[in-house]
């Protein structure tokens, strides 16, 4: 396979889930890929479970100031930019009650204001047919159990799909956004199984699919997002939400 040969690829938070997974689609379809994480111990061992010319960095997708130092070590390496794909998110869930000024400011940073300054300091490093990828969520459509501050991050970030497709329209730069439903990975496993899997039973019932998403089937979606098949798709959400995102509970 090959629809991504010859492309360079940065994926933020790429040591696990959908983030994970698509590095391998990437790397299966000729891409040459890098990924991030704030653990040089989780970027070893994502590394050891891919196959490919793969590239890890340490870096916080939290620590604004520190995607500058993320652009700077990707021009070093690299002689281009073909695809962004920013997947790092702080998936923090609390009721209004719970949430304090530095929790908020945190989730923020990640999810909405890191994405802004990473394509903002990687604009030299673009080539002139590249494509940016903004993972969101279906929780920036829908309300939902304690993800108001989570959704609302989210729902900016796909904003950035309409203002950076313009601002960017003479850069030969395509942004559009990823939007998964429900999807199966590891972020509940800390939950322990039994109540993980509750939960996803849960979940389940909401989706009009009746089943949850997998973590290769956003990645699919997003190797096409990445490819020149979706040449002339921009300033769009592709929401991989089974069906969640458009009906009601």
């Amino acid at each position: 396979m090959d629809r991504l040969a010859g492309k360079h690829a940065l994926i933020t938070g790429g040591t696990s889930g959908i983030g994970l997974e698509t590095a391998r689609e990437f790397l299966a379809e000729g891409a040459t890929v890098a990924i991030t994480g704030r653990s040089r111990e989780r970027l070893d061992e994502a590394a050891r479970q891919l196959d490919g010319p793969l590239l890890t960095i340490v870096s916080d997708a939290g620590d604004v100031p520190g995607q500058a130092a993320l652009a700077a070590r990707l021009r070093a390496e690299w002689p281009k930019l073909d695809v962004l794909m920013s997947n790092a998110a702080d998936i923090t869930h609390l009721p209004i009650e719970a949430w304090t000024e530095e929790a908020f400011d945190r989730l923020m940073a990640t999810n909405l204001k890191s994405p802004f300054f990473l394509i903002r300091d990687l604009l030299p490093l673009f080539s002139q047919q590249s494509s940016v990828i903004l993972v969101g969520s279906v929780s920036a459509y829908i309300g939902h159990e304690n993800a108001t501050v989570y959704g609302a991050a989210k729902a900016g970030l796909l904003s950035y799909t309409r203002g950076l497709t313009h601002e960017l329209r003479h850069r030969g730069i395509r942004v559009n956004g990823l939007s998964p439903g429900p999807t199966v990975t590891n972020a509940f496993a800390p939950l322990g199984p039994e109540r993980q899997a509750a939960l996803y039973e849960r979940i389940r019932r909401t989706v009009p699919l009746h089943r949850l998403g997998t973590a290769t089937e956003l990645a699919k979606a997003a190797v096409y997002l990445a490819s020149d098949e979706s040449a002339y798709t921009a300033g769009t959400v592709l929401r991989v939400d089974g069906g969640i995102g458009q009906l009601a509970y």
